[in-house]
């Protein structure tokens, strides 16, 4: 499908914002003056544009009269105050919003916006920002089969694309959302014991962080079950399952539980 033609519009543009615009360059998706956005630091917006060549604008309401598709990207509490400042300029079948504001439902949005908007809801991660992103979506929406279309092209070059039911999208964020940053802890762990053995730091970094994303990647084009990709290097009495057992000696696997449980709330 041809993006060339339509313009993103951003309403906020924090570090995740930032993340899902630069991919979209980045990848070709589309160029960086289809961009535009507003934040609440207009001096901080024109140089976080600038990177990109995206074009700042002041106001939400400016946003949805520019954008084709509109990104609503501000804090959860701050949606409802920003909804009710564009909600006339984007009840049109030829623009749709993407929320991607933590916690919101269609269910939500539409007991707000007015009754011919088109909304997704979606939580994406932090690595759309070099293409190789996650992007959770609600199950259902409110979009016609073009914009539907539109979605798809937009996130396939920088992102997995994956429907979840309503109920799922808490943990589903949690999995895809948070996870970049108990990654980056595994990461920068394995590498400081690379280091503690004489590894250059960055060599280090660069090894631990290779492997996790070749890991990811094998997986992913496999289906295999990571158990699987466990007990493929676990050679019998060998060094690997060595480290396995002190990993599960000292609740490796339970730790993360915890992790997503102290974020779930159960």
């Amino acid at each position: 499908m041809d993006l060339s033609s339509l313009t993103i519009g951003f309403i906020g543009y924090g570090n995740m914002a930032q993340a899902m615009a630069e991919g979209f360059v980045d990848q070709g998706v589309v160029t960086g003056g289809q961009i535009v956005a507003c934040a609440g630091h207009f001096d901080k917006l024109e140089k976080t544009t600038a990177r990109i060549g995206a074009r700042p604008l002041h106001s939400a309401t400016e946003v949805a009269i520019s954008a084709d598709i509109v990104i609503i990207a501000v804090k959860p509490y701050v949606v409802e105050s920003v909804i009710d400042s564009i909600k006339t300029e984007v009840a049109h079948d030829d623009k749709f919003i993407i929320s991607i504001a933590s916690g919101w439902t269609l269910e939500q949005y539409q007991s707000l916006f007015l009754p011919e908007t088109h909304v997704i809801c979606t939580i994406p991660n932090t690595p759309i920002a070099v293409g190789q992103g996650v992007v959770i979506a609600e199950g259902k929406d409110s979009l016609n089969d073009g914009q539907k279309l539109t979605v798809e092209a937009m996130f396939k070059p920088v992102a997995l694309f994956e429907r979840v039911e309503t109920a799922q999208m808490s943990v589903g964020s949690v999995v895809a959302g948070c996870g970049p940053a108990y990654a980056a802890m595994f990461i920068e762990a394995l590498a400081d014991a690379g280091v503690k053995y004489g590894l250059p730091r960055q060599t280090a970094y660069r090894l631990a962080g290779k492997m996790v994303q070749g890991t990811g990647a094998l997986q992913i084009a496999t289906g295999q079950i990571p158990a699987a990709i466990k007990d493929a290097v676990c050679s019998p009495g060998g060094t690997t399952i060595k480290g396995v057992s002190a990993l599960e000696q000292n609740g490796f696997r339970g730790s993360i539980f915890s992790a997503v449980d102290a974020v779930v709330g159960k």
